[in-house]
């Protein structure tokens, strides 16, 4: 099926990618013509190179917002996308309308206002919106365009100028403070947060010892099962304390009983002689309803316990499932299905299943989300007829996510569950009692349960994952004989169990997503590019699937909470995301929210500016440093160079980046000292400048260093240099050292007279001469290498092209592109490559042991990843009209 155009028209349609635009350019007849404008065409200038002439000399141009004049945005179109315009230009110029395409969602509808602002059309403009690429939900869009929403806009708007404040205030806070390159984020600043605070709980975590008691029962020998598991819950007048019955001190509440391993094993010993009946029992029927449908935030909790995804590969797989027509829109906070959405789904529910799984009237899901866009749909797969996973021919990721989603809709029109729980009450008498807090005991309560499905329901078709991998599954069952009371039982074997508390479980991508939703803190559009952020910047690392928060990420979170305590507060950033939501829906106005942000008030306190403008003296080491517990002095230090560990007598020793911060014990940090870590060791007097010279341990291996003295002039900068893997740190003498600061080493000049150099690189020995570069055999000839020699060398015609990197492991078959994923060691760290696209290892990934699935999330994360503009490229500059004429397309009345 396809949509006609009228006879004589053409219509110019623009969508974000190439590949929604041919998907839609399929089901379009004639007279459509479907182009993309490759995501955003324009935004606030990414640096100074960005901002014309015109505009630099404004103390706001750095930011791209001029404050003073209503938040007016400056907008430049990047080099790479200037082509694309033209290209767009030219192809309006035969269009009869223009039909704007892009998601409907606020970045979409920013993304068709930009375009409106840059293309200004002559012929009508109207929004084209649909939720799902299939040949009626085009057909309907066609049918049905709307006006553009400007209320949606000034909400992207309002969210965009929000962050590039916060950002460009904050961030040059800790390139001074603590070291370049660092950021700060109105949400990835608070998620950041989040994970430093659940690792301080664990730090602060006193753990408590406790025992319980198992007995192993049976009613009848010809009972099914036989035997069952009972636990002790009292004894005697005393109840039985559990884990969580100690807080994270150590303490256990009042009225109850910890038992110790001598006691636990003296109750054992009674209760295997002991005579056990029957108290009660309490049957109970009950029922589990089906799970909604996904939405973003479910499926990326899903996606990550069932499959292993990071939030970043789940949304990019789902945008390949959308743009490919398998999927509705995947960034939705909605569980609303259509009414054909749901016939499809009871359609399969009776085919696949059975009638009897299929109840009398549809299901309706309703959001329980703040502010759930309930116009929107949910996750499901795409059509009035849903493909099986089978018959899609979907492979790979995709075909993975695809049945996560199938399965999730499916069951979700599905019956309730049904089963029994079944509790009982146990007694327990013993002949020879027990000394228990100075009085004897001779009996114990027990406790045990079981829960049998009658009827499986949606359990049939799926079954939700668990953060807490304690938790049973919902389709768990645990049957006990039938039992009733007065009935005697015959013990097959008791057993004593220790336990240990243990400390709050650290945060998985699933669970920090969780959290962020609970908290109403971001958009769940948002939560996937959070994630990498605060990874990316080292603020975090994965250990396993756990989010471990580096000593950095300790450092900036401490600052932030002591100089902007309200801008990573919980509860002031999930107001600011409720704000945006009231200006979306046309409730709030974009300026007020700004000013509050950026200004303060009465009402809110002081703002962004006040809060930057007026910061004290921040002492930089104090911020950076953490004493250990104990009475050893031991304190962590974040350096400019890495982590490290320094005692009272000064000996330091680095903090190995994989480890945890929780881990980072005292007796550990002692064994790091006494393993690697050692004081300065004084090797002379440098003879040219007087200055000390010292040989010591960094992050980057041994080195020499001077010691600048305490007056020495402000400029003044101490020479350094690596040893040679032939040094030793506890052998270097000052002759070597001094050799050392004297590189790069003048050879001579050739008959041109340019300078010939040898010096050591980060890629190993060279010699130079201009700008002409060659590789040295090894360390030693950067000392011996003669002028003849030097002469020699380049003489040689110099070879072009890089060798291809080292190939060091083979992991198999990319499950999006297809391509041979290979390990290789490259010029700056070993990596993984598909052939098409080249991903990093991070911190923790080791390239003898990563998998294929890690592999490809990394590589799923780098396609994500929107390219850079070039900077050389010339910028062209949109400066935003005033509110008043700013829209082109007036908003529908609401």
């Amino acid at each position: 099926m396809t949509v006609s155009a009228t006879p004589g028209k053409r219509h110019l349609v623009i969508v974000e990618s190439p590949t929604k635009a041919s998907k839609i350019a399929s089901y379009l007849g004639p007279g459509y013509i479907v182009e993309s404008s490759r995501g955003h065409v324009r935004d606030l200038p990414q640096g100074a190179a960005d901002v014309p002439a015109k505009y630099k000399g404004e103390k706001w141009a750095r930011t791209g917002v001029d404050v003073d004049h209503d938040f007016e945005p400056l907008y430049v179109v990047s080099a790479d996308k200037k082509a694309t315009l033209r290209s767009l230009k030219e192809k309006l110029k035969d269009a009869d309308e223009l039909l704007l395409a892009t998601d409907g969602d606020r970045e979409g509808e920013a993304i068709a206002w930009h375009l409106l602002q840059e293309l200004k059309p002559k012929v009508p403009a109207k929004r084209m919106v649909f939720h799902e690429i299939t040949p009626q939900a085009i057909k309907d869009a066609v049918a049905h365009t709307r006006d553009l929403d400007t209320d949606l806009v000034d909400a992207q708007e309002t969210r965009r100028i929000l962050d590039r404040l916060y950002g460009y205030e904050v961030s040059p806070v800790l390139w001074k403070k603590v070291m370049p390159r660092l950021s700060a984020g109105r949400v990835q600043s608070v998620a950041t947060r989040l994970i430093v605070d659940r690792e301080r709980e664990r730090m602060a975590f006193v753990p408590a010892s406790y025992w319980d008691l198992v007995a192993t029962l049976e009613s009848d020998p010809a009972a099914i099962p036989r035997h069952f598991p009972a636990r002790v819950v009292t004894l005697g007048a005393h109840k039985l304390a559990q884990g969580r019955d100690f807080s994270s001190r150590g303490k256990l509440k009042s009225g109850l009983l910890a038992l110790d391993e001598p006691l636990a094993e003296r109750v054992a010993r009674g209760l295997r002689v002991a005579a056990y009946k029957v108290t009660s029992v309490e049957a109970k029927p009950y029922t589990r309803r089906p799970y909604a449908p996904f939405r973003t935030t479910t499926l990326q909790q899903e996606a990550g316990r069932k499959l292993g995804f990071s939030a970043q590969r789940t949304m990019s797989v789902a945008q390949d499932l959308y743009e490919g027509g398998w999927i509705t829109y995947m960034r939705t906070d909605s569980v609303t299905l259509s009414t054909q959405a749901v016939e499809a789904a009871r359609n399969q529910v009776r085919d696949l299943f059975g009638p009897e799984f299929l109840p009398a009237a549809p299901r309706v899901y309703t959001s329980k989300v703040k502010n759930a866009q309930e116009a929107h749909e949910a996750i499901r797969p795409a059509g009035e007829v849903f493909a099986t996973p089978r018959a899609s021919g979907l492979t790979g990721d995709q075909r993975k996510l695809y049945e996560l989603i199938w399965m999730r809709t499916v069951a979700s029109q599905m019956k309730d569950a049904e089963g029994q729980s079944v509790t009982a009450q146990i007694s327990a008498r013993w002949a020879d009692p027990v000394t228990v807090k100075d009085q004897p005991v001779a009996e114990a309560g027990l406790v045990a349960t079981g829960r049998t499905i009658t009827f499986p329901g949606f359990l049939k078709a799926y079954v939700e994952g668990h953060d807490d991998p304690d938790a049973e599954d919902d389709d768990a069952q645990a049957k006990l004989p039938k039992l009733a009371a007065g009935m005697a039982l015959t013990p097959a074997a008791v057993r004593a169990e220790g336990h240990e508390t243990r400390p709050p479980a650290r945060y998985t991508e699933p669970s920090l997503v969780a959290k962020l939703e609970e908290l109403e803190i971001g958009r769940p559009s948002t939560y996937a590019s959070i994630i990498r952020t605060i990874t990316a910047r080292d603020y975090v690392f994965k250990r396993g699937s756990a989010l471990v928060p580096t000593w950095l990420a300790f450092t900036v979170t401490r600052l932030l909470e002591e100089q902007f305590p309200k801008l990573v507060d919980y509860k002031f950033t999930a107001t600011m995301e409720e704000d945006l939501d009231e200006i979306a829906k046309g409730d709030a106005r974009r300026l007020e929210v700004l000013n509050q942000f950026y200004f303060g008030s009465p009402a809110t306190g002081e703002g962004l500016h006040q809060l930057v403008t007026a910061l004290g003296d921040i002492d930089a080491r104090k911020l950076s440093s953490f004493t250990l517990p104990g009475e050893d002095g031991l304190t962590v230090r974040v350096g400019k160079y890495g982590t490290y560990i320094e005692d009272a007598a000064g000996r330091r020793a680095n903090v190995p980046d994989e480890l945890p911060p929780d881990e980072l014990t005292p007796d550990h940090a002692k064994s790091l000292l006494d393993a690697g870590g050692s004081s300065e060791r004084l090797l002379g007097t440098a003879p040219d400048t007087g200055y000390a010279v010292v040989a010591k341990d960094g992050r980057y291996g041994p080195y020499v260093a001077e010691v600048l003295p305490e007056d020495a002039a402000k400029k003044t900068k101490a020479r350094s240099g690596s040893l040679f893997k032939s040094m030793d740190l506890d052998t270097v003498t000052l002759d070597q050292a001094l050799k050392l600061l004297n590189l790069p080493r003048v050879v001579g000049e050739d008959e041109d007279g340019q300078t010939i150099t040898t010096q050591n690189g980060r890629f190993g020995p060279y010699i130079k001469k201009g700008t002409d570069s060659r590789p040295l055999a090894s360390e030693e000839a950067i000392f011996s290498t003669t002028l003849a020699q030097a002469k020699a060398i380049f003489a040689v015609p110099k070879v072009r092209g890089r060798t291809p990197p080292t190939a060091l492991r083979e992991l198999g078959a990319d499950p999006v592109s297809g391509g041979q994923v290979v390990v290789r060691a490259g010029r700056f760290g070993p990596y993984v490559t598909d052939g098409l696209h080249n991903a990093t290892l991070r911190k923790g990934d080791a390239p003898e042991t990563i998998t294929l699935d890690r592999a490809a999330e990394l590589l799923a994360e780098k396609r994500a990843k929107p390219p850079t503009a070039p900077r050389s490229g010339r910028a062209r500059v949109t400066r935003a009209p005033a509110k008043t004429t700013a829209r082109v397309v007036k908003a529908k009345k609401k």
